[in-house]
This record gives structure tokens, C-alpha cells and sequence, in this order.
């Protein structure tokens, strides 16, 4: 029964790395694909007010640019976003090695 209870918290220790590792992959996933999804949504709108496709993306790109650096600019938020992706792993990190002390204790 004590191997049960061992191969248990292992696995729920998986589930939980498993989890984690999924949230920040998508938090800094969501960093890249932001951007980019900003020109597809401005060419689409330029798009539907007559613009070709070519032009749109020529307007598209330096607009998100634009407000890529204001958001740079901005004091703060940069370094408040990666910190809050750091914490994430850091959380993560240690929840992770909580179900060590879990297993150990299960064990004997």
C-alpha cells in the first residue's frame, strides 16, 4: 500500500509540473503572439475599409511597432511582466518540490 501511495503522489506531483509548465509556456507564449495578432487584426480591418492586403501591412507593422515601444517606454511594465512570469515559474518550482516532502513522509 505505501508503494501505491508513493506512485500517487508522483503522479499528482506530474499533473502539478505538468500544469505549470503549461501556464507559463502560454503567459510567454501569449507575450509573442500578441503582437502579432494586433497586425492580423489591423490588416483585416484595413482590409474591410478597402486597403489591399500589401499596403495594410505596410501601415499594420509600424503601428504595432509604435505601440510596442510605448508600452517599453512605459516605466515599469516591462519588468513588471517578466517578474510576473518569474514568479510563476518560482511558484511552480516550489509546489513541485512540496510533494517531495510529501512522498518522503509516505514513504516511511
Amino acid at each position: 500500500m505505501n508503494k501505491v501511495n508513493v506512485a500517487l503522489v508522483r503522479l499528482l506531483q506530474f499533473v502539478v509540473f505538468a500544469l505549470f509548465t503549461f501556464m507559463v509556456l502560454a503567459y510567454f507564449g501569449a507575450m509573442i503572439l500578441v503582437p502579432l495578432d494586433l497586425v492580423v487584426l489591423i490588416i483585416k480591418v484595413l482590409g474591410i475599409a478597402g486597403v489591399g492586403s500589401l499596403i495594410a501591412a505596410a501601415v499594420a507593422i509600424p503601428v504595432v511597432t509604435y505601440l510596442g515601444l510605448v508600452a517599453y517606454k512605459t516605466p515599469g511594465l516591462i519588468p513588471m511582466i517578466v517578474e510576473t512570469g518569474l514568479e510563476l515559474v518560482k511558484t511552480g518550482k516550489e509546489k513541485v518540490e512540496a510533494f517531495n516532502t510529501i512522498a518522503e513522509s509516505v514513504k516511511s
